[in-house]
């Protein structure tokens, strides 16, 4: 069965052909057409999600996981407009997510019927192309243009494309075969690396003492991790990796705010650098932008295949490729230099790890002891999936075991669908995913959970401080009246959650029990698991803050 309406036959043969290959529906009456078609098409697997916010997070996660485009499809109205959060963060995440949305003809629109919005161009903020489609033979070739020129961007610019598909009734007629269509290939113009003066950038490195690699989100990649090697064996240069980087090396910094937190101006003036690299997503760490703000580099690179990142105000050299063509280049034509940056670094890092080992010794059951011990306990090889707010933020403050693979939503930052990113990733992922959440995070996206699609080796940690523990470390709040707002209070539990979306439910409230329950957590089951953490709410910021207090 396929639908008889040939807009929508376009639209399917047009994902085959740009290997768009899962499809995460969301029901409704006017994109069934498309539905009918994608479900009964045998080299596309369609999935369903009911929630359109949840489903658009969904498909995000399972795109960060195979780097291929996937497909969103809902009806017409305000469902659409639930993808958005999932399309911002797609937009600078540099995530293809495909956006397929049913809709009522022109003639239609602003006359009073129901589930009609204006939804042409709709994300004209944060997409890289909008295709808005007309049902009518005489526009065959043009919407084919449309839909090629759309799903040919997916792909290589690897972002979110909205493709609107306006259908008549009748909306349910089908035919037994789909018609065959020819998209025509849109001559996409490749990097031109020409530009970049390699041998000036190699002077300039070579006569600086004091150079930084900053690395941000980084999808793993073995040949890039490969060619970093040699920038920690110059002691010319320190390389920064947040936990999101996904490069270790035995000579990087790898928790820096645990790093640079204490540091005074005279020590800030001594590490200033005089060259800062960087590459890669959003930066977690606020204390390396503030630090590298106020003790600018007299040089700035910033890497990257799209957009520069002016993040740190001072950037002098966007250079627009790969980081791995970049570096494979670079590095055959730069010398080490004799210097103590690096050794200052490490020196300073070496006593941060041990005050660090020593105070969470001493402390009792918070959000601090709980990140120690659950990070501990991730099985070698496993996916991590962090959510926002303060969860990061505590991750950062760690040494991830290497064999981890880690994400996080940090195009934007929200803590709105990390439940459902994580869900789409441990489907698409072979490995065992982990997801170690906060409780406003969890329970804002506990639709998230009605999901028939969750793998049974799926296992959520959700610390539970009973509402924002990030307003209670962050300043501002509590110089207000307000901060029953920020912190939102809760005496929310996971437990019938569980029960109604048939998680296995674990929880505890110490340092043992947490220890205890995290035993068996991982070992295979019928069922997705969720271990939650309650921890004292009024402490974790006191302990926070003496942490911070100690290590100097």
């Amino acid at each position: 069965m396929y639908p008889k309406k040939e807009l929508a036959q376009l639209v399917i043969a047009a994902c085959q052909q740009f290997n768009v290959d899962t499809v995460v529906i969301s029901p409704g009456s006017r994109n069934a057409p498309l539905t009918i078609g994608f479900s009964n098409h045998p080299e596309i697997e369609t999935l369903s999600v009911v929630d359109e916010r949840c489903a658009a997070f969904f498909a995000l996660g399972i795109a960060q996981q195979t780097q291929k485009p996937v497909a969103v499809l809902c009806t017409s109205g305000s469902a659409l407009l639930n993808y958005y959060p999932a399309i911002s963060e797609a937009f600078y995440s540099n995530i293809p997510l495909v956006v397929i949305s049913a809709d009522r003809p022109k003639h239609l629109i602003d006359i009073g019927d129901g589930q009609t919005i204006r939804q042409e161009n709709v994300f004209e903020n944060h997409i890289l192309f909008s295709a808005n489609l007309i049902e009518n033979p005489k526009f065959k070739t043009r919407n084919a243009q449309l839909i090629g020129e759309a799903l040919q961007l997916a792909n290589s610019n690897k972002g979110p494309v909205h493709i609107n598909v306006p259908f008549d009734e009748p909306l349910y007629e089908t035919v037994n075969q789909l018609s065959n269509f020819h998209f025509p290939h849109i001559s996409s113009s490749s990097l031109d690396n020409s530009n970049i003066n390699y041998s000036e950038l190699a002077k300039i490195w070579n006569s600086a003492e004091k150079k930084m690699l900053v690395i941000g989100v980084n999808y793993p990649d073995t040949e890039l991790h490969k060619l970093m090697d040699l920038y920690s064996e110059d002691d010319s240069v320190i390389l920064l990796t947040e936990t999101t980087s996904n490069l270790h090396h035995s000579k990087a910094i790898n928790a820096i705010d645990q790093l640079i937190f204490s540091l005074g101006d005279e020590e800030f003036k001594e590490l200033q650098p005089d060259i800062l690299i960087t590459f890669g997503g959003m930066i977690v760490s606020k204390r390396i932008k503030r630090f590298l703000r106020d003790y600018r580099p007299k040089h700035h690179w910033n890497i990257d295949e799209k957009k520069a990142t002016n993040t740190f105000f001072c950037l002098s050299e966007f250079i627009q490729t790969k980081p791995v063509d970049f570096f494979t280049k670079f590095n055959s034509i730069i010398s080490k230099k004799q210097s103590n940056y690096q050794p200052k670094w490490l020196a300073i890092r070496d006593k941060r790890r041990q005050k660090h080992a020593e105070y969470l010794a001493s402390i009792e059951h918070s959000d601090l002891k709980v990140f120690e011990q659950v990070l501990e306990s991730i099985p070698k090889e496993s996916q991590l999936q962090f959510s926002n707010s303060a969860i990061i933020r505590y991750g950062q403050m760690f040494t991830i075991d290497t064999t981890l693979e880690v994400f996080c939503n940090r195009g934007t930052s929200g803590i709105d669908g990390s439940t459902s990113t994580a869900i789409g990733a441990a489907f698409a992922c072979n490995k065992q995913t982990v997801f170690i959440t906060g409780d406003l995070s969890f329970f804002y996206d506990s639709n998230g959970l009605w999901n028939k699609n969750i793998p049974t080796n799926f296992r959520i940690i959700l610390v539970n401080n009973s509402g924002g523990g990030i307003f209670k470390i962050i300043p501002g709040p509590k110089t207000t009246n307000a901060t029953q707002y920020f912190e939102t209070p809760h005496c929310l539990t996971a437990e019938h959650l569980c029960k109604m979306h048939n998680f296995e439910y674990q929880k505890a409230f110490s340092t043992i029990s947490v220890q205890e329950e995290l035993e068996n957590f991982y070992k295979e089951s019928n069922q997705p698991k969720i271990l939650e953490i309650f921890t004292p709410s009024i402490e974790n910021d006191k302990i926070l803050k003496e942490y911070f207090k100690y290590i100097k």
